[in-house]
């Protein structure tokens, strides 16, 4: 990847505002700015181009989420990885795409099992078509990312395949729920590793293996990713309690009325305050009803469980910088800590 010029002294930070990095991280070293600015470009093209196909509904439906744009977090995450090894190595921008087809494939089935309506401010697919086609298109972009894949060599391949494993496993044990005696908050945190963590944390570890990092970069930046995945999340199920459809994208209390146990639900479940009372009936109740389910999402913003969120949200993010702090020092790693300091306010 040709990396553009550095800006001149005296010049302005380039400013990725315009373009789709996620979190306004404006204030970036200017040649590093202008290299994920760029890196973004090109895997957006390549992005677009890989949800093509001759096929014309096929293409209408695979290029649905690609079209309505996105954080690309992921695909951030393995530019940034890459600084510390050749950024310019010809394998980063394909990787970076694999694992955003990998997370769009996922959107599609997570939209069909949650009976989600919206998504990104748009109609999901299930909703737009059907839950037929929404399942068949997330196939598709699987079976586009592993096209890629295959360019990439056996060990990406292979670390590909395991992270698959683990988004599977997460979230058949969200779907079967804690066993007998397991304590419901490891587990869903267990929960969030898998179904969250291990593709994030693969997208740390692709961008520094395939620029050729070294091996203890490489690990930090695994590790560096499974922490701030889990971060993401969390402050994303706090997101579809506490923000609404105009700022998150999503509908909100999704997650509640579907009865998805998040982190705010779980905590709320297990208090015992009197004053909590009444959101525990209605937790323990069918929300398909708009008012109850109004009533319940009104008392969980409320609620203690919140803060409580927050807090396992931070302390999260706080293991994600102490990952990153002990990477080289540069502009790379100051981005890297700026990245947890953004994703530990989104539930703001």
């Amino acid at each position: 990847m040709t990396l553009p010029a550095a800006v001149r002294p005296g010049e302005e930070p380039v400013s990725l505002a315009s373009s789709s990095a996620p979190f306004g991280l404006r204030d970036l070293d200017p040649g590093l700015a202008s290299a994920l600015a760029h890196g973004l470009a090109r895997v957006e093209e390549l992005l677009v181009a890989s949800a093509t196909s001759a096929d014309s509904f096929v293409a209408a439906t695979a290029r649905h989420l690609v079209q309505a744009g996105g954080k690309r977090f992921r695909p951030l995450l393995v530019l940034l990885a890459a600084q510390f090894g050749d950024p310019s190595a010809p394998a980063v921008v394909p990787a970076a795409v694999v694992v955003e087809l990998t997370h769009l494939a996922t959107l599609y089935h997570d939209d069909v099992m949650d009976e989600a309506s919206l998504r990104r401010g748009a109609p999901s697919a299930n909703r737009r078509w059907d839950n037929t086609v929404a399942i068949l298109t997330g196939d598709f972009l699987f079976a586009r990312a592993s096209n890629l894949l295959a360019d990439l060599g056996p060990e990406a391949v292979r670390i590909q395949a395991r992270t698959f494993e683990r988004l599977v496993t997460g979230q058949i044990h969200e779907t079967v729920g804690p066993m007998d005696g397991q304590d419901t908050i490891s587990h869903h945190l267990s929960v969030l590793a898998d179904k969250t963590g291990s593709l994030i944390a693969t997208s740390g570890r692709f961008g520094a293996m395939l620029s050729g990092a070294a091996r203890d970069t490489v690990e930090v930046l695994t590790r560096y990713g499974e922490r701030i995945g889990v971060a993401f999340q969390l402050a994303d199920d706090l997101l579809d309690v506490a923000s609404d459809s105009l700022t998150s994208g999503k509908t909100p209390g999704t997650d509640l009325r579907a009865g998805v146990p998040t982190l705010p639900v779980l905590l709320a479940r297990a208090s015992t305050d009197p004053a909590g009372a009444r959101l525990r009936e209605l937790l323990a109740a069918d929300l398909d009803d708009d008012d109850r389910h109004a009533e319940a999402l009104a008392l969980l913003r409320e609620h203690p469980a919140m803060d409580a969120a927050r807090a396992e949200t931070r302390r999260w993010t706080q293991a994600a910088r102490t990952e990153a702090v002990s990477l080289p020092a540069g502009p790379a790693r100051d981005a890297l800590v700026a990245l947890c300091d953004a994703v530990g306010v989104r539930d703001a």
